[in-house]
């Protein structure tokens, strides 16, 4: 899919510093903050319950509604909500009141969620979750349309039908690819992709592939491609902090059943589980040869798994909007500040 619009630059954050809730959260405000003041397009949260660890933000909505207040341009994205775990009216409603806070600067990415211990505290059965996510989709769908709820016409207030006209949908299979290239929404790519260390954007191409073939001739594509990037401006700072990376992604690694090459350097290692820390012009030349990065709508990048400390995240977002995103092709709106 050879790009026709320069692609859109963001920022992604699991909200897992090394800090207390509030702190964690203040943060998060703070990079969004940053990242917009450094040219990029758009900011995405994850959702994630009951594991400090995994993930450090339950309610996406409302740490979203309160950044919105504190930035004017930057377009604010769930990565993703855990559908089947919610209630899709509540969603619809979150989203839409979300999205007239924001004037407008709002997308909803959606997600089946992972088969952990949520589930069975929200009373729901894991195995079913993709059921249950389609049906889930199916009724906020409506919603975002406007369709009638009750038979006495109960409908979605505020209206917000942009919003679903530009849902987005993650997957990891081919066949999630061209389901969601069907139904006209963006295709969002993880980092977290299972890739069992093959090279991740092989992995991916394929999913891409199936949902460019599916998606219907009037929709513009739309692929979110989401890829774990810390910059510094030294490599002694980079060789510690990829340490740390490795430390912290390894057991993720081998949970999900990813082997590492016995003996191999940190920096093979974490060729393997595609995490980029390094200097502006050392990410530069391995993000460069991410195929998936060369098609995407939508670059985005987080610091998780390496997760340092708030004022490094802070310098790294500028060392990516000065020098690696326009290297990968992303141009700074003229309506960016300066």
């Amino acid at each position: 899919m050879p790009r026709s619009v320069r692609p859109r630059l963001g920022f992604f954050t699991r909200v897992l510093e090394e800090a207390t809730a509030a702190d964690r959260f203040r943060f998060a405000v703070e990079q969004i903050v940053a990242a917009e003041r450094a040219g990029f397009d758009t900011a995405w949260v994850a959702q994630h319950h009951f594991d400090r660890e995994e993930g450090g933000l339950p309610s996406p909505f409302v740490l979203l509604a309160y950044a919105s207040a504190y930035t004017e341009r930057i377009i604010l994205g769930t990565g993703v909500v855990a559908l089947p775990l919610e209630d899709p009216l509540r969603v619809a409603e979150d989203a839409a009141v979300l999205t007239r806070l924001s004037g407008g600067r709002f997308e909803l990415g959606l997600g089946s969620g992972q088969p952990d211990a949520s589930f069975a505290a929200f009373g729901k059965d894991a195995a079913a979750r993709h059921a249950g996510y389609a049906a889930h989709l199916r009724r906020l769908s409506d919603a975002l349309a406007g369709r009638p709820l009750t038979d006495e016409g109960a409908a979605l207030y505020p209206p917000a039908p942009e919003l679903g006209a530009a849902l987005w949908e993650a997957t990891f299979s081919p066949e999630g690819g061209a389901r969601i290239g069907a139904a006209g929404h963006g295709l969002m790519l993880a980092r977290t992709q299972p890739h069992a260390g093959k090279v991740l954007s092989d992995v991916q191409t394929p999913i891409v592939r199936a949902y460019l073939d599916a998606l219907p001739s009037h929709a513009v594509p739309r692929v979110f491609a989401s890829r774990t990037v810390f910059a510094t401006d030294d490599r002694i700072t980079a060789r510690a902090l990829a340490e740390r990376a490795l430390e912290r992604a390894a057991p993720i690694a081998a949970r999900a059943g990813v082997v590492l090459p016995e003996g191999a350097s940190t920096a093979e290692a974490l060729a393997v589980l595609d995490v980029h820390v390094g200097t502006p012009s050392e990410l530069v030349q391995t993000l460069g040869a991410d195929a998936i990065l060369s098609q995407a709508s939508d670059i985005v990048f987080q610091a998780h798994p390496v997760d340092p400390p708030h004022e490094l995240v802070l310098r790294s977002i500028q060392l990516i909007a000065n020098e690696i995103a326009p290297a990968l092709g992303w141009q700074r709106s003229r309506f960016a500040a300066a």
